[in-house]
Order: structure tokens, then C-alpha cells, then sequence
């Protein structure tokens, strides 16, 4: 079984990941939360740890890789589908919120916050607590990455707020699409590109 890949990210989506590897093109899925916390940019040499299972379609074993940052983040996914009826997939889509949130709850029985999560109903929700409450403690103690952003030129900044004014945008709403451009691709070095991935951060 695959416990790690480390290649370069040559695609990056809010659910899913390309990465080469000595040239195989490996897809690796990754929950929201971990997407939050990628730094890496198109062409960063990129190293996750990995949950690696067969997903059955069709009467055919199909080969899934799910990626996480650390050990730990894996260790959390492991125990939230050790709750029946709860599996990869499901939990894939469940971690939208970060980890040491999703524990807490889980540790103070909050259905409430457990119920935001993609997927988990009420009663789902009190099955969760009923099974980890009590278990998964160390999984709040989770630093979440607070890295300074990497911002592209001044001159790009610059020139792509004008075009967004002119657009007739509020500076709010412009200085809150381009920070989450900018956290989705760091890499970008051009207006067009920043641009582009500001229409493709809003459509979802």
C-alpha cells in the first residue's frame, strides 16, 4: 500500500490533486481542509501523507489515494470512519471545516457544528460523538498553518484592482477575491492569470 507520494504538483483543485512523480501523473483527492492548508504552488515539489484504499465500481477495484499534511491529519480521518457507515468517501466530503474544529466538537458533543459538515445529519452527528467522544482529544490540539501569503508583484496587485474597479467593485469585495486567488495559486506572476483564477474562484 502507498503511505506517501512526493512529486511535483502540476494541478491543484479544491478536491483533488495531479501530481507528477519521475513522470507518472498520480491523482490524489484531498478533503477541503487539507486544500486550505497547501501552500504549494503549480510546479512546487509537493509531499503528502496517504490513506490508500480500493474502491469497488462496477465489479471493478478501483485504486484511491487521499492525501493529507501530516501523520496526525490521517490518523483523524482513520478514527472518523472507523464509525459505521461512515467511509472514505463520506468523510472526504465531511472535512470542510479544520480538524482540530471537527475534534472539539466531538469532544464537547456538539451536534450543532457536526451537522455544518457535508453530509453528516443529526443523526449521524450523535453516532459520531457516541463512538469518539472521549478519543480523539489529542486531534484539537492541531496547530493550523498560519503562513504569511505570498503575494505576486505589487504591479500585478495594482493594475488587477484598477481593472476590478473599473469593473465597479467594492475594495472589500476586491481585497477578498484576490486574497483567495491568491491563497488558491501563489504562484501567479501575471494580471490575466490573477484575473482568470479570481472568475474561477467565483463560480464555486
Amino acid at each position: 500500500m502507498i503511505s506517501k507520494i512526493k512529486g511535483k504538483l502540476i494541478k491543484k483543485e479544491e478536491n483533488r490533486l495531479l501530481i507528477d512523480v519521475g513522470g507518472v501523473c498520480y491523482e490524489v483527492d484531498i478533503p477541503k481542509t487539507v486544500y486550505a492548508n497547501l501552500r504549494s504552488g503549480i510546479n512546487d515539489e509537493v509531499e503528502l501523507v496517504v490513506y490508500h484504499y480500493f474502491s469497488m465500481e462496477k465489479s471493478k477495484a478501483i485504486p484511491v489515494m487521499i492525501g493529507f499534511c501530516d501523520e496526525l491529519e490521517k490518523d483523524f480521518f482513520e478514527k472518523f470512519i472507523s464509525v459505521s457507515g461512515i467511509g472514505p468517501k463520506g468523510a472526504l466530503k465531511a472535512f470542510d471545516k479544520p480538524i482540530p474544529q471537527i475534534a472539539q466538537a466531538i469532544e464537547e458533543g456538539d451536534i450543532d457544528f457536526l451537522t455544518t459538515l457535508d453530509g453528516i445529519g443529526k443523526q449521524k452527528a450523535k453516532q459520531i460523538i457516541a463512538y469518539l467522544q472521549g478519543k480523539v482529544g489529542r486531534f484539537v490540539l492541531i496547530k493550523v498553518p498560519q503562513e504569511p501569503l505570498k503575494l505576486p508583484k505589487k504591479e500585478i496587485l495594482e493594475e488587477a484592482k484598477q481593472i476590478l474597479k473599473r469593473l465597479q467593485y467594492q475594495t472589500k469585495e476586491i481585497e477578498d477575491m484576490i486574497k483567495k486567488a491568491v491563497e488558491a495559486k501563489p504562484a501567479i506572476d501575471s494580471v490575466e492569470e490573477l484575473l482568470n483564477e479570481i472568475y474561477r474562484q467565483r463560480k464555486y
